[in-house]
């Protein structure tokens, strides 16, 4: 019998946010997971080391709890309110904060290193640190869409910025994401990364299969479409970033099941909001 990890996804309640990135990796992986959203539970984490297994304090959330469980034949998928417990007891032993810290924990666990998962020695430890740089570029841009809309203070009101909000805005739509959306073009050609790896199946950043690359910056395009929707259409029409635009498809494909659930949260206040003034006039 196999020892089997279980996860527990400490975020926000509401939005999608920084925690869809997690999200998304255990429904790509078809990996159970619980999540906490109760406020309180969450600020226990926070800036301290009084609950047990936190060996390095928290900034902020997502925050990944993961314990030893059961046997692969007995692990069952604990209820949320079961999970909340959690922080207060000794079973959850270990936590893991920042999204790449959490991804780069993840994706060797759950199957999502693609093809990399083939190689050994240097050449997959290479190839892992490329998947990982790719989504660190993609968390880059959605850190970029925040500060958009949030360009002089994060705690204060966007009408009280919305001025300066125009202007970065302005300049995030002409020079920033295109530059990222090229990124991932090239990484997606023929000359692309993991070249020797394409042989069969769809386009994908790093080789032929899903990875947490490919998640992350799906979930960057899919909030981006929200946010700037003229915009990103005509990016989509103009066929500069068609390899960009048909991955988002192919994983949206794959995801298809917890996209159109009640899992999926819907875009609201978190890093990708929609401002008619900030999109393409």
């Amino acid at each position: 019998m196999t020892e089997t990890l279980e996860y527990t996804l400490f975020y926000w309640p509401e939005i999608p946010g920084r925690g869809e990135f997690v999200r998304l990796c255990f429904e790509a992986a078809g990996v159970e997971y619980s999540e906490v959203n109760d406020v309180p539970e969450l600020q226990k984490l926070l800036l301290n080391k009084d609950v047990p297994g936190i060996a390095a304090p928290h900034f902020a959330v997502p925050v990944l709890g993961v314990r030893s469980g059961h046997t692969a034949d007995t692990h069952t998928k604990k209820a949320k309110s079961d999970a909340a417990s959690d922080v207060q007891t000794s079973h959850q032993k270990h936590y893991i904060s920042q999204t790449p810290a959490i991804l780069s924990f993840l994706a060797p666990r759950l199957g999502l290193l693609g093809d990399a998962d083939k190689l050994q020695g240097l050449e997959r430890d290479v190839a892992a640190a490329q998947i990982h740089q790719l989504c660190a570029t993609a968390l880059d841009l959605n850190n970029e869409v925040h500060d958009s809309h949030h360009p002089i203070s994060v705690s204060a009101y966007y009408e009280d910025q919305r001025d300066e909000a125009k202007k970065r805005a302005a300049d995030l739509r002409a020079n920033r994401i295109p530059k990222f959306l090229q990124v991932f073009q090239v990484a997606l050609q023929g000359d692309g990364a993991g070249l020797d790896q394409k042989k069969d199946g769809g386009r994908r950043l790093w080789g032929s299969k899903t990875s947490i690359a490919d998640l992350t910056v799906f979930q960057v395009i899919d909030g981006l479409q929200f946010a700037f929707p003229k915009y990103m259409q005509k990016l989509k029409d103009g066929g500069k970033y068609s390899h960009v635009f048909s991955l988002h498809q192919d994983v949206k494909d794959e995801l298809k099941e917890y996209l159109e659930s009640e899992k999926r949260l819907p875009y609201s206040n978190g890093v990708f909001r929609y401002y008619p003034e900030l999109d393409e006039e």
